[in-house]
């Protein structure tokens, strides 16, 4: 996917397969080079091996204005339908490029469920990255296969997802609206090729570790039969910041910085819901007035809920951040954090998860 959040954790792969003595190369389009460029010099400069190959983005054949090869550079919402049918086109370049460069294996993002068949004609496994947790992928999963929000009668009527170990009520509005009928749409079409593309490929690779979500880790395995690998936190992998931020900010860091050393510890809420959401202007209101009746301090930034009032959402920001059960929610998040730590650490569970499939992937045969 040619957004940032899809991007940024595929170059934190690529630098995980490059510290286990695989050589790594990012294939991306020229305008989306500089993205990469500084982190992959930098892992370069500590002794392991990183490349970057470029193929041509075909954004006027799509319908794209020039110089548009990812979600930050699209204007309007409307043309982000020409930015997939762009990626579809990517296909052909792809396999050129790989005439000529000898791969091993393809790492590539789901929204290229093309790239499955690319690795069959190159007799290589293709490996699926989602950027989703093994929990959300088991309950999207399961709401595929067993469709129970067509047992609701009302977009906010609760309905349970069945066979997942903990009973995880939804409603149809928290649905994508492709996820929510059998919609004709062009997206609801790509959704159904990635996904015949995910069940033929060799397996998917997780951002997550086994500790953080044990129960849905053995039952994406285990009980939808999936091959699967959690090699997360991708992002522990870097120790430069430079290489842990994303895109530049909106606002200068120094200032940022500077805002927060003002304020009082575990005082300030950072919201963030996504590039790709889209919200109304009375969507928007609710959710600035219930961050401010909070009566928390905020950072925001491009942010989305759908179907909640203010009342709702200063209810949570307050449970959240102020009380007995906030404190608890800190410490259980501080041993979280301690475990991601210990995950990617020699014998730790990620690194032992992406070192058995390196083994897997040195030993495959067509």
């Amino acid at each position: 996917m040619m957004s940032h959040g899809h991007m940024i954790p595929t170059l934190d792969i690529a630098k995980l397969f490059a510290t286990r003595g695989v050589k790594s190369t990012i294939i991306t389009t020229p305008l989306n080079v500089h993205y990469f460029t500084k982190s992959v010099e930098r892992t370069n400069e500590l002794g392991f091996q990183m490349g970057i190959l470029t193929i041509d983005f075909p954004a006027s054949a799509a319908g794209l204005p020039e110089g548009c090869e990812n979600v930050d550079h699209i204007a309007s919402d409307d043309l982000i339908p020409n930015l997939f049918k762009a990626t579809t086109m990517l296909q052909g370049p792809l396999e050129r490029l790989l005439d000529e460069v000898r791969a091993d294996c393809l790492v590539a993002d789901v929204f290229f469920p093309w790239a499955t068949d690319v690795a069959a004609k190159f007799g290589i496994p293709r490996l699926v990255f989602h950027g989703i947790s093994f929990f959300a992928l088991c309950a999207s999963e399961n709401v595929r296969l067993y469709n129970p929000h067509r047992e609701v009668s009302s977009d906010d009527e609760p309905f349970l997802v069945p066979d997942l170990p903990h009973q995880i009520s939804l409603t149809k509005m928290q649905l994508s609206p492709e996820e929510q009928d059998e919609s004709e749409s062009d997206f609801a079409k790509l959704r159904i090729r990635m996904k015949e593309s995910e069940l033929s490929s060799y397996g998917v690779i997780v951002n997550s570790f086994y500790k953080l979500e044990t129960e849905y880790a053995d039952y994406y395995k285990n009980v939808l039969k999936r091959r699967a690998w959690h090699i997360g936190p991708v992002s522990l992998c870097n120790r430069e910041i430079e290489d842990k931020a994303g895109k530049e900010a909106s606002i200068d860091e120094h200032e940022c910085l500077k805002w927060l050393d003002s304020k009082k510890p575990n005082s300030v809420i950072y919201v963030c819901f996504g590039r790709m959401a889209k919200y109304g202007d009375s969507q928007l209101y609710e959710i600035a007035m219930g961050l401010e009746s909070s009566g928390q301090q905020f950072i925001w930034w491009r942010l989305v809920i759908g179907g909640v009032r203010r009342e709702e959402i200063g209810k949570a920001v307050q449970r959240v951040m102020v009380g007995e059960e906030a404190e608890k929610m800190r410490n259980k998040a501080r041993g979280f954090k301690e475990m991601a730590a210990k995950a990617i650490e020699e014998g730790g569970s990620s690194q032992a998860d992406l070192n058995f499939l390196i083994r897997e992937l040195s030993s495959y045969q067509a």
